[in-house]
C-alpha cells in the first residue's frame, strides 16, 4: 500500500458555473509519484495542481515514451463517490507500459492514488445530469538524455477535470468518415495501447473529417485497408440482422473497457454477440439491404455514441431513421444507471471512493 503525503492548497479555486465542457476544467491537486531505476515506484504525494518543470532534454519530448489512461468519478445517488472498473483501467495501464518499456505500476498502487486524489477533490464531482469528474492518469519519461533507449526515470500522474458530455450534441447521432488514405496502426505496432504517439497519427484525418462535417475518423485496418478497427476515440459495434458485432481485439485495436462492458450486458440480454473480421464490403452489402439497424461507438469519454451515418468514398450510409436506435439506447442507460447507482450493480463494477 502505499504511503501517500498530501499538501492541501491554500489557494482553492473557485468552482465552475455553467456547462463544463470536456478537458477544460482542472481541480485543486494533482497525485505524483516518481520512479527512480534501482529504486521502483517512491515519494507519492497529493499536491496543489500547478505547471510542471522539466529539463527541455527530457525523453519524452523526443521519443514519445508516455502513455495515459482515462476514467471518471461519478456522485452516486446516494450522494457517495464511485468509479467505474478502475481495476481494469489499472490491467491496460501495464499492457501499454509493456509495449513502450514503462515499468509495471502495481494494480493496487494505481486505484489506490485514483482513489485518494479523487477523495481529496471529491467537491469537486459534478451532480448535474450528463457530467462527471473525469481522471486522467499518464506516465512520461523524464531522464534528460537524447538516445534512443528506455528512460530510467519517470513520472506518473493524476489530475482530474469536471466535465459534461464528449459531444456537445449529447446523445445525437454523429457522423463518422471512414478513412481510405491515412493508416492509424497495424498489427505489431502500438494500436492497442494508450499512447499519445497513436492519437497524433490520427490528426491529419481528424480535420479531413472534420473539414467535411464529420465528427470522428473510423480507421482500417492498415495491411488490406478493407476491415473495420475502430473509431478515433472509440470502439465501434455494429448491429447486423439482430446480431452485435464488434471487430476482434488483433493487436492494432484499443481493448476499450466500456466495450468489454457493452459485450458483457449483450451477451447477458441474449442478443447474438460476435467479435470477428468485419469488412467494409459487408457494411456497404448490409446497408444496401436493410439489414445494418445500428451503429455505435463506446468508450469513457462518450459511454455510448450512436452513429446517424457513415461515409466511405462516394458512400453515404443513413443509418435507421438517422435518429438512437433502441440498443444504444438501452445500452446508455443501463451503464450510466450502473455508473449513478440507479441500477443494479449485477457485475460488481463500481467502486465506491471511501
Amino acid at each position: 500500500m502505499l504511503d501517500i503525503k498530501i499538501q492541501k492548497t491554500e489557494n482553492p479555486k473557485a468552482k465552475p458555473e455553467g456547462p463544463l465542457g470536456f478537458g477544460k476544467i482542472f481541480t485543486d491537486h494533482m497525485f505524483i509519484m516518481n520512479y527512480t531505476e534501482g529504486m521502483g515506484w517512491h515519494d507519492a504525494r497529493i499536491v496543489p495542481f500547478g505547471d510542471l518543470s522539466f529539463s527541455p532534454a527530457s525523453m519524452v519530448f523526443h521519443y514519445g515514451q508516455e502513455m495515459f489512461e482515462g476514467l471518471k468519478a461519478y456522485r452516486g445517488e446516494d450522494g457517495k463517490t464511485y468509479l467505474f472498473r478502475p481495476d481494469m483501467n489499472a490491467k491496460r495501464t501495464n499492457a501499454t507500459n509493456d509495449r513502450l518499456c514503462i515499468p509495471h505500476l502495481p494494480e493496487e498502487d494505481f486505484v489506490q492514488a485514483v482513489k485518494a486524489i479523487v477523495k481529496v477533490d471529491e467537491d469537486w464531482v459534478p451532480t448535474e445530469k450528463g457530467t462527471s469528474l473525469y481522471v486522467r492518469p499518464f506516465i512520461i519519461a523524464t531522464d534528460p538524455f537524447l538516445g534512443v533507449a528506455p528512460s530510467k526515470t519517470y513520472l506518473f500522474i493524476i489530475i482530474l477535470s469536471p466535465s459534461g458530455a464528449y459531444y456537445a450534441s449529447g446523445l445525437e447521432p454523429v457522423g463518422i468518415w471512414i478513412e481510405d488514405d491515412y493508416v492509424r496502426a497495424v498489427r505489431g505496432g502500438m494500436g492497442f495501447a494508450k499512447t499519445g504517439g497513436n492519437y497524433a497519427a490520427s490528426l491529419a484525418a481528424q480535420v479531413k473529417a472534420h473539414d467535411a462535417g464529420y465528427s470522428q475518423v473510423l480507421w482500417l485496418d492498415g495491411v488490406e485497408r478493407k476491415y473495420i478497427e475502430e473509431v478515433g476515440a472509440m470502439n465501434i459495434f455494429f448491429k447486423i440482422d439482430g446480431e452485435i458485432v464488434t471487430p476482434m481485439l488483433n493487436g492494432s485495436i484499443l481493448p476499450g473497457i466500456t466495450r468489454d462492458s457493452v459485450l458483457n450486458l449483450c451477451k447477458h440480454w441474449g442478443y447474438k454477440v460476435s467479435e470477428r473480421k468485419i469488412s467494409v464490403d459487408e457494411l456497404l452489402e448490409a446497408q444496401k439491404n436493410g439489414k445494418l439497424e445500428e451503429v455505435f461507438g463506446t468508450g469513457t469519454a462518450a459511454v455510448i455514441s450512436p452513429v446517424g451515418k457513415l461515409r466511405y468514398k462516394d458512400d453515404v450510409m443513413t443509418i435507421g431513421d438517422g435518429s438512437i436506435g433502441p440498443v444504444s439506447q438501452r445500452l446508455y442507460d443501463t451503464v450510466t444507471g450502473i455508473q449513478l447507482g440507479k441500477l443494479p450493480d449485477e457485475f460488481g463494477w463500481r467502486q465506491e471512493v471511501k
